[in-house]
């Protein structure tokens, strides 16, 4: 089978380094207001934040067995369901619900849904979006959530020569705020730049220690080669994924939480390197998310040769109101559509 032209995707790495540079300026124009957000504010004692209580049903292993199956489409590859997947602990979100949710930043209307309209109109967009869902899978109730981009990859080196901003508490905490308006999850999402996971984990401890917040890493941004960010695409291996893994388990063990949704972003093979010693845990579960944007061929067959053939545990797809829609048939797939592919996501997300 022919791989598709991927031209599409890799330009989302050039657009970035746009999008980035956009961001940092709005971040300067905000550090009156907030503090330094390179460094300063991300150390202090962040607002205590009044978290919803997640629930802690006990896993129905029968139904899980049942979900997961049928999120395999009738996959006759042998690879999904992922075989010998640990049964996650009480609490767990996938596959029970579907996750839906606006991707972006606060300071930057070109990053993403979530920064682009102010809250009200983001959950009015938002909610349309979980109701076409729910509509399209009723057997799969939709969990909603906010996903926000806590370090920025910067075109620019800033203070520690590592292209990299770093989201203050204060604006972690208006994101806090913005999901607790509709009973919304929170993911955090790390772009390293040229710093790296292990340096940047500890910066966001204390939302990750909250019952209602998630992690999302992209490797596009992790620039191990000391590339300037945008300028190619950066990768992840493994044993990066692993030590995330590792690192969220131990505070769900710590904390007494419910499991973490782990999200790892991928459009091309080498984002991700050696993903079959990828280890699974009952404490997280893992979403494999495509990332890439075009039409829906070229986002199908992203999906189908980066996510599908290197199965791992979860699947997400992200949509882009944008850029999806700049080629023909100039138009988003739909839920129906996605719902078709094998397997169907369980994590989606706009942008």
């Amino acid at each position: 089978m022919k791989i598709p032209n991927l031209a599409g995707s890799f330009l989302i790495g050039l657009t970035a380094l746009g999008l980035l540079s956009a961001c940092s300026s709005a971040e300067q124009k905000a550090t009156a207001k907030t503090g330094n957000l390179a460094t300063k504010d991300t150390d202090s004692a962040a607002v205590k934040i009044d978290a919803p209580k997640a629930e802690r049903n006990p896993i129905d292993t029968a139904k899980y067995n049942q979900l997961i199956t049928k999120l395999a489409n009738g996959d006759t590859t042998g690879k999904w369901p992922v075989k010998n997947q640990p049964y996650p602990l009480a609490g767990a979100i996938l596959p029970f619900k579907r996750i839906v949710v606006y991707y972006g930043n606060l300071h930057s209307k070109r990053m993403g849904a979530l920064g682009e309209y102010p809250p009200k109109e983001m959950w009015s967009r938002l909610n349309a979006e979980v109701d076409r869902w729910e509509k399209a899978d009723p057997a799969t109730p939709v969990q909603a959530g906010v996903h926000y981009i806590a370090a920025v990859a910067s075109g620019t080196p800033g203070r520690d020569g590592k292209y990299i901003n770093r989201m203050g508490n204060n604006q972690i905490d208006s994101v806090m705020k913005i999901a607790k308006m509709h009973d919304a999850i929170v993911f955090l999402d790390l772009q390293v730049a040229l710093s790296n996971i292990k340096d940047e984990l500890p910066r966001i401890e204390k939302y990750l220690a909250l019952p209602n917040v998630h992690l999302g890493i992209d490797p596009e941004f992790s620039m191990k080669d000391g590339a300037k960010p945008g300028t190619r695409i950066g990768t992840y291996d493994a044993a990066d994924i692993n030590y995330c893994a590792a690192y969220l388990a131990d505070l769900v063990k710590k904390h007494d939480l419910p499991p973490k949704v782990f999200v790892i972003h991928r459009f091309t093979r080498k984002m991700v390197t050696n993903y079959k010693n990828i280890k699974l845990r009952p404490e997280v579960q893992i979403v494999m998310h495509m990332d890439g944007w075009g039409g829906p061929e070229l986002k199908k067959g992203t999906y189908r040769h980066y996510i599908e053939s290197e199965p791992v545990q979860f699947t997400g797809f992200k949509l882009f109101y944008k850029n999806d829609i700049k080629k023909a048939p100039n138009r988003l797939m739909t839920p129906e559509e996605l719902l078709k592919l094998k397997p169907a996501p369980i994590y989606i997300q706009y942008q």
